[in-house]
Order: C-alpha cells, then structure tokens, then sequence
C-alpha cells in the first residue's frame, strides 16, 4: 500500500544514532561527524578482533605486539627491552612483567648483549611459529571482513579516500604510531 512503507533500516550503528546525536549540536557538520564516528568506532571493533585472535593464540594484545615488534626487526629478531618499551610506548616495568610471561611460555629468550650493558630479548622457533599463526588468523579474518562488505573496486577506493584523509591528519598533527599500542599488560 502507498505511503505506507517502512524507512529504511540503519545500516550501522552510527546511522541509527546520528540525527539524536546531531539534534542537540546544530553546528555540527553531519557528513564529518558521522564520517569520525565510524572511523572510530571501526578502529575500536579492529582492536577487539585483535584481542579475540590474541586470546585464540594463548597471548593478550600486548604480547602480540611485543612479538610483532621483535618480528619487525629483522634476522636475528632480537632488540633490547628498552627499545622494544620506546617502540610500543609502555613502561620498563611493563616490559619486563611483558617479558618474564614471553621467556616463560618459551617465545623468547635472553641472548648475550654485545656492549655487556643491556641483554636483549630474541625470539624463538616456537615464537615465530605462534606470532605467525596469530598473524595469519587475523589477516585472514580481516580479510573476510572486507571482501563481505566491499568489493575490490570499492576497496581500491576506500583506500585511495582514506590515504588521502590520513595525509591530511598528518601535515596538521604529525604521524601517528605505525603500529598498534594495545592498552593491556
């Protein structure tokens, strides 16, 4: 019957929130708001895919990215314990209870130190193999993620946009971290 027909359902979160959000901010540009609002919140969702393939892999956030860290250096995979804290932006205490749980389950160990004044941290076969393993999981969930939702063209665009805002947000504010900071121990 005519004029009788549904709206249409919200497709996000944000959708189904943003004119209540809007109604009491009349100065608020909709299309910005609601474009910062899902990057946002889509920031927060990709954080707990990490930590649900972190869980699944027997690590917190943080020992995945104490492990990707050590990963990134390169042959022999190793770095000191102040570099890996600078890098991930913790504390030394942090690091080292960080650490002390890594050397325990056997995904790194202590190495000799060249200047006998710091003992760095390397990983192990059984390091790699579980940062691997974790890394595929969420590469792969990821993965599905975006190809359930975007085409490859549409994908291709998504980052051609993104690039471009992200480029923006730099020159005004500099880099951000190149990698993720979780917030756990």
């Amino acid at each position: 019957m005519p004029g009788s027909e549904q709206p249409p359902t919200p497709q996000d979160s944000v959708e189904a929130e943003l004119s209540q959000w809007l109604a009491g901010m009349p100065d608020v540009e909709p299309l910005t708001e609601a474009a910062r609002q899902r990057i946002g919140r889509m920031a927060r969702l990709f954080e707990r895919l990490l930590t649900q393939v972190a869980a699944d892999n027997e690590l917190t956030a943080g020992d995945w990215a104490a492990l990707s860290a050590l990963q990134r250096s390169g042959p022999p995979y190793q770095a000191s314990p102040t570099t890996l804290s600078q890098q991930l932006g913790i504390t030394s205490g942090t690091m080292s209870v960080r650490l002390a749980r890594l050397s325990q389950a056997g995904l790194i160990e202590s190495v000799a130190a060249a200047d006998g004044r710091s003992k760095p941290v390397q990983l192990t076969s059984h390091g790699q193999d579980r940062w691997r393993a974790a890394t595929q999981q969420r590469t792969a969930r990821e993965h599905r993620l975006f190809a359930e939702a975007l085409s490859p063209e549409d994908l291709k665009e998504l980052n051609v946009l993104l690039s471009r805002l992200l480029g923006r947000l730099e020159s005004e504010f500099g880099q951000a971290t190149r990698h993720d900071v979780p917030k756990d121990a």
